[in-house]
């Protein structure tokens, strides 16, 4: 796929508020706010240790284990292949959701490992009794550089809220790489191609380094 087209994913460090001190406490905090706090606080601490951020393969390990029960992936591949779900075997939504997930997990470990000095900011968040979805707003902070608006979009899942989508400035993850995908589909010929391709460069990236 066209490198270029992933730009938009260089503040993947934004992600998640995953690797930023946080400027509120946590018991200030609603329970959408607070899980990100927590995700934040857990991968903030492991990636102190500079000796284990060199082992890429760990990292990745480690942040998947993390993220995955706050993010619910099965809710963003459809969101993300739209049209091309609905006409997919059972075998190639397993696989797109696999692979696609790996794809993500490795893009946030790199700007873990690569991003530092920022800080996340939570605006005021409303949370109706019985509401089932919301958008946690929160803005990124880095010295002389100008704020960048993250929002999280979360849902209520079986009593956990769960990450289904995240906004940065205004620009969709889930309708970033839906766009993306179509046209990959479209170039490629068929969504089954796209995931090969995709599989193959996940198991590239995260393959071990030779001496």
């Amino acid at each position: 796929m066209n490198t270029k087209k992933y730009t938009v994913f260089g503040l993947f460090a934004a992600l998640l508020g995953f690797m930023f001190v946080m400027e509120a406490i946590a018991g200030e905090l609603l329970r959408p706010q607070q899980i990100i706090e927590g995700v934040s606080a857990q991968l903030q601490e492991r990636l102190k240790d500079k000796s284990f951020t060199q082992d890429f393969a760990r990292v990745t390990q480690f942040v998947n284990g993390v993220i995955n029960p706050h993010t619910d992936f099965r809710k963003i591949a459809p969101l993300v292949l739209g049209k091309h779900w609905k006409t997919a075997t059972p075998e190639e939504q397993e696989r797109f959701t696999r692979e696609f997930q790996t794809l993500l997990i490795r893009t946030y470990s790199r700007a873990f490992v690569e991003y530092n000095d920022w800080t996340i900011h939570f605006l005021p968040l409303e949370l109706p009794d019985g509401a089932s979805k919301v958008i946690v707003k929160t803005q990124v902070l880095q010295p002389s550089q100008n704020p960048v608006n993250v929002n999280y979009r979360m849902y209520l899942n079986q009593g956990d809220w769960k990450v289904y989508d995240i906004i940065i400035d205004g620009v969709s993850l889930v309708t970033n790489y839906r766009s993306t995908f179509n046209s990959e589909i479209q170039n490629k010929g068929s969504l089954s191609a796209v995931i090969d391709d995709l599989a193959k460069r996940n198991a590239e990236r995260l393959a071990p380094k030779k001496p």
